[in-house]
């Protein structure tokens, strides 16, 4: 288990990547005394998810929602920040093989489509999209997946098509229409092989917010569960820094705010997050919202 410094300065190896939100912290523009991060982590964030909560290789960072409730069900030392750092739309992550003929996102029943892992965050805000929106059983679909998931005591429903390590990735399978489609995280597609699956994706997302009035969260800020029992006042400075440099970015184009902050701001997408994984046999159950936080983390806002 990590030692912390019982007062003082404290330095911190952090898995944190580059974002309009996280530029003013990152280029040293919001500072503190007490707080140093070692920003130690790979470039592309979610490859240091699986060290996080299995081997506790940071003290800090980002974390997947979806991870970070899987590690909230099997006890792993992590405590979750009401932070967003990265929030975003989905519909347009979910794309279809051209080659495959043209079908909506009701249609995809009995179809094989791809993702990196079946606990990815943004395969469960797609899923739960595709279920609640469109009509999709969802056990009636076979996941493509390269990847397991970040927690190794997490085993895949029996729907789920695991590839051998050796194989093509699943935007490659998509290009190929080896497959029917795909919900692809940062990769989105430029490729006349490929079409959005849910037309007019920009519109239909804005409808999923004015229904449910929140958006996707797909990463929030953590800690080693050590450091908030030990020093919450490192925690509360994390916090302060996070809302520092989320003041810094520019506003998004259409006024939405992707980065909630703090429990009352976040308890419906939480809520929503939860019921989707427990729906697609991710967790068990869901949690109530507080339940999520520490006491370092609770009152935050």
């Amino acid at each position: 288990m990590p030692n912390y410094p019982k007062s003082g300065p404290v330095t911190l190896r952090t898995n944190l990547a580059d974002y309009a939100m996280t530029k003013a912290l990152k280029s040293g523009a919001v500072k503190s005394d007490l707080v140093t991060f070692d920003f130690c982590g790979p470039k592309v964030a979610n490859q240091g998810f699986k060290a996080m909560v299995r081997e506790r290789k940071f003290d800090a960072g980002e974390l997947a929602i979806g991870t970070f409730l899987e590690a909230r069900t099997y006890g792993k030392p992590v405590t979750l920040l009401p932070a967003v750092v990265m929030g975003r739309f989905q519909h347009n992550h979910a794309l279809r093989a051209t080659a495959r003929g043209t079908f909506g996102p009701g249609d995809i029943e009995g179809k094989r489509i791809g993702i990196r892992s079946y606990t990815q965050t943004t395969g469960i805000w797609v899923r739960g999209i595709l279920k609640h929106e469109y009509g999709v059983d969802l056990n009636k679909v076979t996941w493509v997946c390269n990847d397991d998931g970040h927690l190794a005591e997490f085993k895949d429903p029996p729907n789920v098509e695991r590839t051998a390590p050796e194989a093509k990735k699943v935007d490659q399978m998509l290009l190929d229409a080896e497959i029917d489609g795909a919900i692809l995280g940062a990769d989105i597609v430029d490729d006349p092989r490929v079409a959005h699956l849910i037309p007019n994706p920009r519109e239909a997302a804005h409808a999923w917010y004015r229904k449910y009035n929140t958006i996707p969260i797909n990463h929030l800020f953590c800690v080693d569960k050590a450091l908030a029992d030990a020093r919450p006042d490192v925690v509360a400075e994390i916090f302060r820094m996070l809302k520092e440099t989320k003041a810094a970015m520019p506003p998004s184009a259409d006024g939405i705010d992707f980065h909630p902050f703090g429990l009352a701001a976040l308890r419906k997408p939480l809520e929503l997050a939860m019921q989707y994984s427990v729906e697609q046999k991710i967790i068990p159950r869901a949690f109530a919202v507080e339940e999520l936080f520490d006491e370092a983390t609770r009152h935050l806002g």
